[in-house]
């Protein structure tokens, strides 16, 4: 699986934009069945969630829905399940055994998950959840997560938690978290700033509300070609190094932990090669 640095939400009751989202240039369409869509309307949105699923033509662009928490939530898998699904976001994920009842109900097909933390226990289970079956990145619902712990939802008050999540994910060997989604999206470069200090503190790609807020996250995460060339040059410098380190063109040293990070810049390039073609 690719992995994908936008992930747009989609209400599940609103069938009209889903087509729009897949066309949109995003990599991931998110079919919301949780907080975008009332009481009222839940089981006609699975229904017409369900019946998209199965029906689109999704190409190279990753299918999510988002179900809903408590008792709504096995009816969500069980009718929304599709092989061209490629998973479930999990709200209000608190342990590993609630990932663990969403991978028996998921058995047979290739689904994976991704376990939003937004509660208190969710943040102190954030490794276990994260080594629980099928999960393929975390995601931090900051919202909800600040009003269970009483905070502002200021960048200081989720500053514990980004790290913890960022660090468990790596513990784990899962793919970094994407950032939360942010009500900005008439200010780009508001926006933009906010992902580029969210991208150095670990999260790769970010969940969007808009298809206003897809450009800026390309922006801050698809490296540049003079990005990617001074990686490659730095890469090809190590390997005709003579012993395990090297210095590059500007007199700096380079070793192993600076070849990952030439890696990722690398492997982010292709990103860009994708969406010129």
């Amino acid at each position: 699986m690719r992995s994908a640095l936008t992930y747009l939400y989609v209400p599940g009751d609103v069938p009209e934009r889903f087509d729009k989202a897949l066309a949109s240039g995003t990599d991931a369409v998110v079919l919301d069945l949780e907080d975008a869509v009332t009481a009222a309307n839940k089981d006609r949105a699975r229904a017409t969630v369900a019946e998209w699923v199965a029906a689109c033509e999704p190409g190279e662009v990753q299918i999510w829905v988002r179900v809903n928490p408590g008792p709504l939530q096995e009816a969500d898998i069980r009718v929304v399940l599709h092989p061209k699904l490629t998973g479930i976001w999990l709200p209000k994920v608190s342990s590993a055994r609630e990932i663990e009842q969403t991978d028996a109900l998921l058995s047979g097909s290739d689904a994976v998950v991704s376990p939003l933390i937004e509660t208190a226990a969710g943040v102190f289970a954030a490794l276990e959840i994260a080594r629980a079956p099928r999960v393929k990145f975390l995601q931090i619902g900051e919202v909800d997560l600040a009003a269970d712990l009483g905070v502002d939802g200021s960048a200081e008050s989720m500053s514990f938690v980004r790290a913890q999540v960022v660090a468990a994910s790596v513990a784990a060997g899962i793919d970094p978290p994407p950032a939360a989604v942010s009500r900005i999206f008439r200010d780009a470069d508001a926006f933009e700033a906010d992902t580029r200090t969210l991208a150095g503190l670990g999260f790769v790609g970010r969940a969007c509300i808009h298809p206003a807020q897809l450009a800026p996250v390309r922006t801050v995460y698809v490296p540049s070609e003079d990005q990617v060339r001074e990686a490659e040059e730095l890469l090809a410098d190590l390997e005709r190094a003579t012993s395990g380190v090297a210095v590059d063109s500007k007199g700096f040293l380079i070793d192993e932990a600076v070849a990952r990070t030439a890696r990722r810049v690398v492997e982010r390039g292709a990103k860009r090669e994708t969406i010129s073609s």
